[in-house]
């Protein structure tokens, strides 16, 4: 258990480390003074954040089942299918990313309709969905269904960014009625 506890927290860890870096390989973000909300979003997903990588770490949290073995490969592999999605289509995106509270179009922005983003509108957001889910499975908790409690607010999110998006970025529309938002030939 000791070795899938260090995997699933190395891929926390390099997801985070990803991110951190290429968001500083862009022009620096405009300083603006972050609203209450904001900054409350902000403080809530680094403690979602710290809690994640303590029970990664450290704690069995409402085990769903005794022997776990099969619920433990299943998870790992939707997490490591859900950590390569992120990843990858993160990297493909590349300068053309915005930090989620800032939801905004960058004047050099374009359409990225290549790779991954091919197929799917938001791969970042589902492969987060699917890491977390396959997460909790490898960690055999429960809080697996948090993940279904989590799904509509992305939704939400990523269909907010979708009419900002359609609004300000040429060719999104077009973009838009030849992808599916998260999941090929499904949704």
């Amino acid at each position: 258990m000791i070795w899938l506890r260090a995997y699933l927290f190395a891929g926390l860890v390099a997801h985070k480390v990803v991110w951190e870096l290429l968001k500083r390989q862009g022009a620096p973000p405009a300083k603006r003074q972050l609203s209450t909300r904001e900054r409350l979003g902000k403080l809530a997903k680094q403690a979602i954040l710290i809690g994640i990588l303590v029970q990664t770490l450290f704690l069995d949290v409402f085990p769903i089942a005794e022997d776990a073995w099969g619920l433990r490969v299943a998870g790992t592999a939707i997490y490591t299918l859900g950590l390569l999605m992120a990843i990858s289509a993160r990297l493909q995106l590349g300068s053309n990313w915005s930090d989620i509270e800032a939801a905004q179009v960058k004047q050099e922005q374009a359409v990225v309709a290549n790779g991954i983003y091919r197929w799917v509108r938001h791969p970042i957001y589902a492969g987060d969905l699917l890491l977390l889910f396959g997460l909790e499975l490898a960690l055999n908790s429960w809080l697996v269904l948090g993940v279904f409690v989590l799904a509509p607010v992305v939704l939400m999110q990523a269909v907010r960014e979708e009419k900002m998006l359609v609004r300000n970025l040429p060719g999104y529309a077009e973009y838009c009625s030849k992808t599916w938002r998260f999941v090929p030939f499904v949704l």
